[in-house]
């Protein structure tokens, strides 16, 4: 519903932020991470990502996009809802619980408060090797190609194509040279979801 707010903060906590646009105060929930990046800023732009429950619509603030799809991929992670995405987001930079993640560091994800075991498991499971694709070594993927893949994964489900088909159809036309040209670092979004369309 939302990409970004950009505005004046009003009000700003470890927790919650709010911006002033356009006459409307965002009240946005936010993690650590984020709050150290604004806590000295009168104005900030902040990505955002609407959580919507039945008895309340809640929006989550990002200092930048890396951030907000760490914290998508959490949260498909069964028993991971939003506040917890947010306290594992509050205890590791994105860059220290992706290493964690594709590492396999259990222990590391067991010390935030309230993950446990299974859970510390099941957030590996299910996303080292997401996290993972295209690194070398330890290094965080490429920012352009997070972003492309994003972009392209969120307008093949606006379009009506079921998540994990399109996150797996993607996949493959970025892990195949003859589809991507042996440059998928660099396939625009447009070549991206035209490649998904012939093969979903």
């Amino acid at each position: 519903m939302y990409a970004f707010i950009e505005g004046r903060v009003t009000d700003a906590s470890p927790a919650y932020v709010v911006l002033e646009s356009h006459g409307i105060g965002y009240f946005l929930n936010i993690s650590l991470q984020t709050y150290s990046n604004i806590k000295d800023l009168n104005e900030c732009r902040l990505y955002t990502h609407l959580v919507v429950r039945e008895d309340a619509l809640l929006l989550y603030g990002f200092w930048d996009q890396e951030e907000r799809r760490l914290f998508r991929e959490l949260i498909t992670v069964s028993g991971i809802g939003a506040n917890t995405a947010r306290l594992i987001l509050s205890s590791l930079s994105t860059a220290e619980l992706t290493d964690a993640i594709v590492s396999n560091h259990i222990a590391l994800l067991q010390s935030i408060k309230g993950i446990g075991t299974k859970t510390a498991q099941r957030i590996v499971v299910d996303l080292k090797d997401k996290l993972s694709r295209g690194e070398t070594g330890k290094e965080i993927m490429d920012y352009a190609y997070n972003t492309n893949r994003d972009a392209a994964l969120s307008g093949l489900i606006m379009l009506g194509f079921n998540k994990k088909l399109a996150d797996k159809t993607l996949d493959k036309i970025l892990n195949d040279p003859r589809l991507n040209l042996g440059k998928p670092k660099t396939m625009p979004v447009e070549e991206l979801i035209r490649q998904a369309l012939k093969l979903l």
